[in-house]
């Protein structure tokens, strides 16, 4: 038991998929067969179940870098956890993406001071462990589901005046998001795989987005992917 997850040791698998949004890992945990709960603190769901015979577990984290980094921490360093695959939305800032498209991050930059308070002032770039990206790529090629590869940009803020998008945009930096550079980082530090498996909501600079019904049915395909990946590193 940590400070933020109230289960046993045992409690997760070393696969496990991270959305934001807990009520979106209780619809993932609805797809896995032999299901428990394994953490309810601060109505942050968390289960373990098995997806086709594959021991997983889906943990809610709430949004943004700080929250995402501490479910990832405790995860990793006391309950085993060996691979870290994040499901959540972006916003495309490149204008050929399109409303429901998938992306696997690749890279992330940020705008966060969180790995320049580790670094001392030093830039640190935080990428995808590779044998999850090939499996993803590989999943997504199986099932016929088009995705990017490329780099997201992290943010710190949701609502953001300044347009610091803008500026990785020419550089083609494809969407922008509030986790990965954390999450990369933090299992880097602990010598554990991460990817981020993500699904355009909206694009930034139209203001199109998908409706919340929309968003939960694009959704299923990077679910899938990224259930696709948990049994293909469980072989």
């Amino acid at each position: 038991m940590t400070v933020h997850l109230g289960a046993k040791p045992e409690d997760f698998a070393e696969t496990v998929l991270l959305p934001g949004d807990p009520l979106r890992a209780q619809a993932i945990a609805e797809r896995l067969d032999d299901v428990t709960c394994a953490n309810r603190v601060r109505g942050m769901l968390g289960f373990t179940g098995r997806f086709k015979g594959a021991r997983v577990s889906v943990q809610g984290t709430g949004m943004g870098m700080p929250s995402a980094s501490i479910y990832a921490h405790e995860l990793i360093t006391t309950y085993g956890a060996r691979r870290l695959i994040r499901v959540g939305t972006c916003g495309a800032m490149q204008s050929d993406l399109a409303l429901g498209d998938l992306v696997l991050a690749m890279t992330a930059s940020t705008d966060s001071n969180m790995n320049r308070r580790r670094f001392d002032g030093l830039d640190f770039a935080p990428c995808a462990s590779y044998p999850l990206l090939q499996a993803a790529v590989e999943a997504a090629a199986s099932r016929n589901v088009p995705v990017r590869v490329g780099g997201v940009y992290s943010s710190d803020a949701f609502y953001d005046e300044s347009e610091a998008w803008r500026r990785f945009e020419p550089y083609g930096t494809l969407v922008a998001e509030m986790e990965t550079s954390a999450l990369y980082t933090t299992a880097a530090r602990h010598g554990v795989d991460a990817l981020s498996v993500l699904t355009v909501s909206d694009r930034i600079a139209t203001g199109e987005a998908l409706s919340p019904e929309a968003r939960e049915r694009q959704c299923t395909a990077m679910v899938d992917v990224a259930l696709d990946v948990a049994l293909r590193c469980d072989s």
